[in-house]
């Protein structure tokens, strides 16, 4: 084993201990987890978050169904993240679920600033191959103070939205979030920097589970992991454009 598991990573699907938990048993008889797998499960779980979305990008009268993917999708991220070992069901339909909501969202901020979500989209894959070749080179590295500071700014960047959620029950918010004053789209590319290095911290997750000889069911579960990232840089993205949008 070349790295110890002491790894720590801000997203809730991938946390430090998840390999050691999947490694507790024995290992199925299917092989074991690798790279090349990872890859394959997320092309196929991104084709299917694809098409779902034009379903409901393309239909306006099926725009119920992206709420019913909201909801839907967090029983299944729920279910994955308790339950990894039935992953190779939960993930394609969190993929499914996901992309009605993702048509759904893209389609209202489509509809105020024509051509946002195709500069989102690519947008979003050119962080995600920039930084797989910044982290395959070396340029970065997933140190120890790395994944710490990571974790910390994502973990503030929740409080700040849970908070922001539940004023808004009382009419208010945090002004920030959603301004588009200076402050707010400087905040808003903090948080999409923030959310495009929680892919490091991914890769460098996977990357050590391969090395390890983790169960063959991790790559599914590894793939959520990469799912959830790419999302909430996704709509991160989303909103800075919108914001940039909204000032001309």
């Amino acid at each position: 084993m070349s790295r110890h598991l002491s790894m720590r990573t801000a997203n809730p699907a991938l946390q430090s201990d998840t390999f050691r938990k999947s490694m507790s048993g024995s290992i199925a008889s299917d092989g074991t987890m690798t790279i090349n797998g990872v890859v394959n499960k997320t092309g196929l779980s991104l084709l299917l978050l694809i098409i779902s979305a034009s379903i409901t990008w393309s239909n306006p009268a099926l725009s119920w169904l992206g709420m019913v993917g909201t909801f839907a999708g967090l029983i299944l991220a729920v279910v994955t993240i308790f339950k990894p070992t039935i992953s190779h069901l939960t993930v394609p339909a969190y993929a499914i679920m996901q992309g009605l909501f993702l048509g759904l969202i893209s389609r209202v901020f489509e509809n105020q600033y024509p051509g946002i979500a195709v500069q989102a989209i690519f947008l979003t894959f050119g962080t995600l191959g920039s930084l797989l070749l910044a982290y395959m080179s070396g340029l970065i590295k997933a140190t120890e103070n790395f994944k710490l500071g990571i974790f910390a700014a994502t973990g503030a960047i929740g409080v700040l939205y849970l908070i922001n959620f539940i004023m808004s029950f009382f009419g208010t918010g945090i002004g920030v979030i959603h301004s588009n004053s200076t402050m707010g789209i400087v905040f808003s590319i903090g948080v999409v920097v923030i959310a495009a290095l929680n892919l490091v911290l991914d890769f460098d997750f996977i990357e050590e589970g391969a090395e390890i000889g983790a169960p063959k069911y991790m790559e599914w579960y590894a793939t959520f992991g990469l799912l959830v990232t790419l999302i909430w840089l996704y709509i991160e993205i989303l909103r800075l454009l919108s914001k940039l949008n909204s000032r001309r």
